[in-house]
C-alpha cells in the first residue's frame, strides 16, 4: 500500500481505470475524490493534456486531494461540492461535456477511521455522520428529534433492517430519559433491541441501523439518482460512466438507471409503429457487475462488498 493511499484506499482502481479508458486530451470527473487515489491515476492515464474535475463533499478529502494533485497544475481542478451538482460545477468552469465519470460511493477509509466523524460504532465518538460538516442536521439531531414512525421507516428502508420497529421503539424510549449523543450509546441501544440469541451474529446488530442513519443524514440515495441523471446528460458520445457501490440500495439504483437508459422504444408491443420516439442513451458494458479480486480483499477487507458497473454513452 502506498503512503499516499492511507487517507483513503481506492477500491478496484485498476478495474475502474481500465473501464474508464482515459486518453490524452480527455476531460474526466471524479465525483468522489477521497484522498485522490483514483484521481491521480486518471491524470496519469490521460497524460500529457487530459483534464480532471475532482469533486468531494468532504472538506478534509478536498484538502488531501488538492495536495496530492498539485503537481498536475491546471490539468486538475478540485471542487468542494457534492457530485449531485456536477452539471453546475462544469457550467461554472465553462465545460459542456466530459469523456468519463467515476463515482466511488459510500464512506471513505478516513471517515471510518476518524473517531470524531461518528461513522463507526467501533469507535466511541460524537454521533455525527455528516460527510459535509456544513450540513445542518447531524445523526444526533435525527436520532433525537424524528418521530418514532419516521425512524422506523428510515431504518427499514435504508438499512433493510427487519428489526426496525423494535429498534426505533428502543431509541424513542431511551431519548425520553436522556439525549443520545455518542456512537457507543446508539450501538448499545440497537443491540439491546435484538433478542439475546441474535446479538452475536456475523455482523454487529447495529451495522444496518448505522448505514440507514448515515444515508438519511447525507441524503445519499437522492444525490446518487440526481448524479446519474446529470452525468448521462453531460457525457460525450462513447464516454464511460463507472460507478463503484457498496450496498444493495446503491447498486440497485445504478443498475436500474443504466438499464432504463439502455432501452429504446417503450411503446406497447401491439402498436405497428413506434410513436414514442425514444432512443437508447447508454450501452451497458458490464452485464454483471465486476467485483474485487481476492488479493485486493485480502489487502483491504472493506473492498469485499464493492461492485463496479460501467455504461457507455451512445
Amino acid at each position: 500500500m502506498k503512503n499516499a493511499d492511507i487517507f483513503h484506499i481506492p477500491v478496484m482502481r485498476d478495474e475502474a481505470l481500465a473501464a474508464l479508458r482515459c486518453r490524452p486530451g480527455g476531460i474526466y470527473i471524479d465525483g468522489t475524490a477521497g484522498g485522490g487515489g483514483h484521481a491521480f491515476k486518471i491524470l496519469e492515464d490521460s497524460s500529457p493534456d487530459g483534464r480532471l474535475v475532482a469533486m468531494d463533499t468532504d472538506g478534509e478529502a478536498i484538502k488531501e486531494t488538492s495536495k496530492r494533485l498539485e503537481h498536475f497544475g491546471s490539468r486538475a481542478v478540485v471542487v468542494h461540492e457534492n457530485f449531485s451538482a456536477m452539471r453546475a460545477v462544469l457550467t461554472s468552469l465553462g465545460i459542456n461535456k466530459v469523456d468519463g465519470i467515476l463515482l466511488d460511493l459510500g464512506v471513505s477509509s478516513h471517515q471510518l477511521d476518524s473517531a470524531v466523524r461518528g461513522f463507526s460504532f467501533t469507535l466511541d465518538a460524537p454521533l455525527d455522520m455528516r460527510m459535509n460538516s456544513s450540513l445542518t442536521e447531524s445523526a444526533c439531531d435525527l436520532v433525537n428529534t424524528l418521530p418514532q414512525e419516521e425512524l422506523e421507516i428510515i431504518i427499514r428502508k435504508y438499512g433493510e433492517e427487519k428489526m426496525a420497529r423494535r429498534i426505533a421503539a428502543a431509541i424513542t424510549r431511551k431519548r425520553e430519559i436522556t439525549r443520545i449523543c455518542t456512537t457507543k450509546e446508539l450501538a448499545g441501544i440497537v443491540a439491546g433491541a435484538f433478542p439475546k440469541e441474535r446479538r452475536y451474529g456475523r455482523i454487529h446488530p447495529a451495522t444496518r441501523t448505522f448505514q440507514a442513519i448515515r444515508i438519511a443524514v447525507n441524503d445519499e440515495l437522492a444525490n446518487l439518482q440526481k448524479a446519474l441523471e446529470e452525468g448521462i446528460d453531460i457525457l460525450e458520445s462513447e464516454g464511460r460512466f463507472c460507478v463503484i457501490s457498496f450496498h444493495s440500495l446503491e447498486d440497485r439504483i445504478v443498475k436500474n438507471s443504466f438499464s432504463e437508459n439502455e432501452k429504446g422504444c417503450i411503446c406497447p408491443p401491439d402498436l405497428p409503429l413506434c410513436v414514442c420516439g425514444r432512443k437508447p442513451r447508454l450501452k451497458i458494458v458490464t452485464k454483471k457487475p465486476l467485483v474485487p479480486r481476492e488479493a485486493e480483499i485480502h489487502e483491504n477487507p472493506r473492498a469485499r462488498s464493492a461492485k463496479l458497473r460501467v455504461a457507455e454513452k451512445i
